[in-house]
């Protein structure tokens, strides 16, 4: 009876050391293992903002990082994203209030894409289709392009989740109505430049691609 053949040697995985990008401490956040550095660029990992800053208060609040390079056995990353956990977005509702959600899309001064939601939970009922639903939709719409116009990902992402974006939304919404909270609750990165993951930045600035007008904002319905 013929010997089956045996199986290939398959070359040991080696255990990558993953880490935030700088502008988020450049802290480890996590390992992954693979045969090779080509198989690890692209993988994505979740971490809570209390795990880079040691604020418990921000264990609610989630961000993804992207692998882009692999230097050695280290995967240094770029912010891919962020959201709130949905225990905390469901504890923000309140009966007799109003969820105000303006959906778009960004391009940030170095050249990202992304998809930012943000919204507003008011302290009285007002109709999702009001005049100070459809203003605070606007206070939103324009804050968030005037940030994302000045300012790279790595700032905007700070921004985003440290609240100063929602800060700045708020200071401009309350002349509206009067709200309970506000806060950029998602984020997405669509598109990433190729410089990226060459990690060369480019000397002159990018300039920013203009979303076609269908799709700069959608209305979801308010909870």
């Amino acid at each position: 009876m013929p010997r089956k053949p045996r199986p290939e040697k398959r070359a040991p995985k080696t255990i990558y050391t993953v880490y935030s990008p700088e502008y988020f401490g450049y802290k480890e956040i996590g390992t992954t293992w693979a045969e090779n550095p080509e198989q690890v660029v692209g993988r994505t990992i979740w971490v809570s903002l209390y795990t880079l800053t040691g604020d418990f208060s921000k264990q609610y609040l989630l961000i993804r990082f992207k692998i882009v390079r692999v230097k050695d056995a280290v995967a240094e990353t770029v912010f891919y994203g962020h959201e709130y956990g949905r225990e905390f977005v469901r504890s923000l509702v309140r009966r007799g209030s109003s969820r105000v959600d303006m959906i778009m899309n960004l391009v940030t001064k170095d050249g990202f894409h992304l998809r930012v939601q943000s919204t507003a939970f008011t302290l009285k009922r007002i109709g999702k289709h009001s005049w100070k639903a459809k203003m605070i939709r606007k206070v939103m719409k324009n804050v968030l392009e005037k940030a994302a116009k000045e300012l790279t990902l790595a700032q905007l992402a700070q921004e985003m989740v440290l609240g100063k974006t929602a800060s700045d939304i708020y200071q401009e919404a309350k002349k509206i109505t009067v709200l309970r909270h506000v806060g950029v609750i998602k984020s997405k990165v669509l598109k990433i430049p190729d410089w990226v993951y060459s990690g060369e930045k480019p000397e002159v600035e990018v300039e920013a691609e203009e979303v076609p007008a269908e799709q700069q904002e959608s209305e979801i319905p308010a909870g």
